[in-house]
């Protein structure tokens, strides 16, 4: 089913949004996100205001959106509903942690250097890709 103009411009604009986002944050620089998660060296606490910013309009948005019925631009409302917290999400955070505190790049930020030509994007998406891959490969070998 073809998408209409509108939706691929306002798709188009919110990812522009989220890039400069991420941009004007700091969180396109590696270098800056390690600096905050070294409590333990020259810690640099102003990624603090980034994720509070970002969690207080995650819980606006979801609050709005929980009292629709459909999207703003008429599509269907996808929101989750998994409410119990089992070893999926356990170790996928941990495994996230560990990622994100080697390299300072997270999914996000990751499309935005590979989408700059930055060599630590490159290889960030690439890694993202194998490891989802093989996350799809072991979850359906387990079904089976």
């Amino acid at each position: 089913m073809k998408k209409p103009l509108l939706h691929i411009l306002f798709a188009f604009s919110s990812g522009i949004i989220f890039g400069l986002g991420l941009i004007l944050a700091g969180m396109s620089n590696p270098a800056k996100v390690l600096a905050f998660l070294d409590i333990t060296g020259l810690w640099d606490p102003s990624l603090i205001f980034v994720m509070g910013g970002a969690i207080g309009v995650g819980v606006v948005a979801f609050a709005f959106a929980k009292k629709r019925t459909t999207a703003i631009l008429g599509g269907v409302m996808h929101l989750p509903t998994k409410q119990d917290i089992d070893q999926r999400i356990i170790f996928g955070g941990i495994l996230f942690g560990i990622g994100w505190g080697i390299a300072g790049i997270c999914p996000g930020p990751g499309l935005l250097l590979l989408g700059a030509g930055s060599k630590q994007g490159i290889i960030f998406v690439l890694a993202m890709l194998i490891g989802t891959t093989v996350y799809s490969v072991i979850s359906n070998a387990k079904k089976t």
